[in-house]
């Protein structure tokens, strides 16, 4: 029996690729009935969702701050339909850490987006599905959305790392306190709270850490140093998640209540979206 599909896309994802790529699923579900909704700007998932018959499967299609909006807009009950997953982001950190690598294929993700941990800053509290950057990372990103307003081009967020490390970003001293234990450092680039392996694209910032832990730890990883040609040469080792080898400079915790406290004001990014001037944040896992 032929099954029934509502597959939503994000027109935006993947640098605005997705609307042209999500018609992929047309051989992928070749024999199957499929309905396309292209989302708009105030796209309401957990409507959609709600008013889905039970004999539907719902598709979402675009990067990780989709499926961010998707977990911080439906409720609990409505995962008792199937929600699937097709990639078609530019980082696609969350696919990337359930196979190692990039992979574009169809994924149920309903067990994935159960009990997710909270993150509270500036009032707020959102859950995330990846990780939280605080520190050069939020950095980046803060830059990223200002080139994103004038140009049309992809940005090059390696590039506003490199220039960030070098010159333009000023380390800060930082306070962590972990399942109650408190822990000080001075000289921090990034604090940074995971859910999963990787993000900011590719990633690999807490190697160790399992996003589907039974506990539902999260890792909290403290990047710091004085020299910053030197930081820039260890920070390189992130995509393969060797920085961790440089124990003086990179320490992570695993606990279920985290608190990170700067002091002085920095960006900070929530699976892709920009918080600007946050002096802390806090996790519930």
């Amino acid at each position: 029996m032929n099954a029934k599909y509502l597959i939503i896309y994000n027109p935006m994802a993947g640098n605005k690729t997705a609307k042209k790529n999500v018609y992929e699923l047309d051989k992928i579900l070749k024999d199957d009935y499929l309905t396309y909704v292209e989302m708009t700007p105030d796209f309401d998932y957990e409507e959609f969702i709600h008013n889905a018959n039970y004999d539907e499967s719902i598709v979402v299609c675009g990067g990780d701050g989709t499926l961010n909006s998707l977990i911080n807009s439906i409720k609990k009950e409505e995962l008792s339909k199937p929600i699937y997953y097709y990639p078609l982001g530019s980082g696609n950190d969350f696919i990337r850490d359930i196979f190692g690598k990039e992979h574009q294929s169809l994924i149920r993700i309903n067990d994935y987006i159960r009990d997710l941990p909270i993150v509270a800053v500036k009032g707020e509290h959102k859950y995330f599905l990846n990780g939280i950057g605080f520190g050069i990372d939020g950095y980046c990103c803060a830059v990223g959305d200002m080139l994103r307003k004038n140009t049309t081009k992809p940005i090059n967020y390696t590039s506003i790392a490199v220039k960030g490390m070098l010159y333009k970003y000023k380390p800060t001293n930082v306070k962590i306190t972990v399942d109650g234990e408190v822990h000080a450092f001075k000289n921090v680039w990034l604090a940074s709270t995971m859910k999963g392996r990787f993000y900011g694209g590719g990633m690999m910032a807490t190697p160790d850490q399992d996003r589907k832990d039974p506990e539902k730890k999260v890792s909290v990883y403290v990047f710091m140093g004085k020299n910053r040609l030197k930081c820039l040469m260890m920070f390189a080792k992130v995509f393969t998640g060797d920085h961790v080898k440089y124990t003086n400079n990179v320490i992570t915790f695993t606990g279920k209540k985290i608190l990170v406290e700067f002091d002085k004001e920095r960006p900070l990014q929530i699976d892709g979206e920009t918080i600007p001037n946050v002096l802390s944040y806090s996790v519930q896992a």
